[in-house]
């Protein structure tokens, strides 16, 4: 996707992340967010010589922003993970010997997707700040928005998340105080009934020891040494298929059957959705050149890994600014 670059964008571009962010809630999709945020800039562009309210620039843009969104979300179905769409698999099933069918890929537009912190958190905030953004960016809660329908969907995201007043909500979308107080009623008792696991935590320093021994075993693709990293009730999803497994022996049964050989993935560390993430390029082919193969993102909570995200996807590496093929390893 192309960005707009003229330089009378100057007062438009320091909000780019923040509606990028909100988009991202609305819609799921870090490219549909990135091309409704395009679209918002330059509507607002357009109009902003007619526009002489710089105080109220920020509501202003918010509201292009909610109108792009609520269009773009017309006749479209909801985006979800698989743990959404089908109850978890039994690994109790494969063996190496027996192979593993993962079924049938679904399209794109099916899944929730990753979004690279980069794109919405903006370094050195607040730390309160900081710690709401990612609470609010974590795939679960992506995935739980996607449930209300978008009109809910935006008065819970402007109110709750960005701590809107109704007022401002009212004004933005047009209607009453008293009609916005009743959608963010039923918006969050719809979010009531959607589970969401248990919140990952402020990565710590044993956090990060974690994450280098995830990395390290995962490269010489030691499921035993993964394994013992993981919580009891962890979680591992692989968008695009349906397949999810819950707790430790699912888990262990299915990386076994995969039969990855190891030291042949080469990982690269990366963030998405407030946590941390991996980018593994895999040999492919006869020469064996690394290609993108997936991107992980990890949950960490209680010194254990909660969730494993494995997006096979490598249409995602460009949106985390990665090369087709990895850098040389320096000695």
């Amino acid at each position: 996707m192309t960005t707009v670059v003229d330089p009378e964008l100057s007062d438009l571009e320091p909000y780019r992340r923040q509606l990028t962010a909100y988009c991202y809630r609305m819609l799921g999709s870090p490219q549909d967010a990135e091309d409704a945020v395009q679209d918002t800039l330059v509507r607002a562009w357009r109009s902003l010589g007619r526009f002489e309210d710089r105080a109220g620039l920020r509501p202003w843009l918010y509201r292009i922003a909610t109108n792009v969104c609520l269009d773009m979300l017309k006749g479209r179905g909801r985006r979800a993970l698989p743990m959404d769409l089908a109850p978890a698999s039994s690994g109790r099933r494969w063996e190496p010997s027996q192979g593993l069918a993962l079924g049938t890929a679904r399209p794109e537009a099916t899944w929730v997707q990753p979004i690279p912190d980069h794109l919405v958190s903006t370094p050195g905030g607040d730390p309160a700040d900081v710690a709401g953004s990612r609470e609010s960016i974590r795939l679960a809660f992506i995935a739980a928005l996607q449930h209300l329908v978008p009109r809910q969907r935006a008065v819970l995201i402007l109110r709750d998340v960005l701590s809107w007043r109704a007022h401002e909500v009212a004004t933005l979308l047009e209607t009453s105080e008293d009609a916005v107080n009743s959608t963010l009623r039923r918006a969050r008792s719809a979010l009531e009934t959607v589970n969401i696991d248990a919140v990952p935590t402020e990565p710590t320093e044993a956090d990060r020891e974690l994450l280098h021994r995830y990395i390290e075993a995962f490269e010489r693709y030691d499921v035993d040494s993964l394994v013992a990293l993981l919580h009891e009730d962890a979680t591992l999803s692989m968008p695009p298929y349906e397949l999810w497994l819950r707790g430790i022996p699912d888990i262990r049964r299915f990386l076994v059957a995969l039969e990855v050989e190891g030291d042949r993935d080469r990982v690269i560390e990366v963030a998405a959705n407030g946590c941390p993430a991996l980018a593994v390029y895999r040999p492919t082919g006869i020469s064996g050149a690394l290609e993108p193969f997936e991107i992980h993102v990890l949950e960490i909570a209680g010194g254990r890994v909660t969730a494993i995200y494995a997006f096979l996807d490598s249409a995602l590496f460009p949106a985390f600014g990665l090369p087709p093929t990895p850098e040389p390893i320096s000695d």
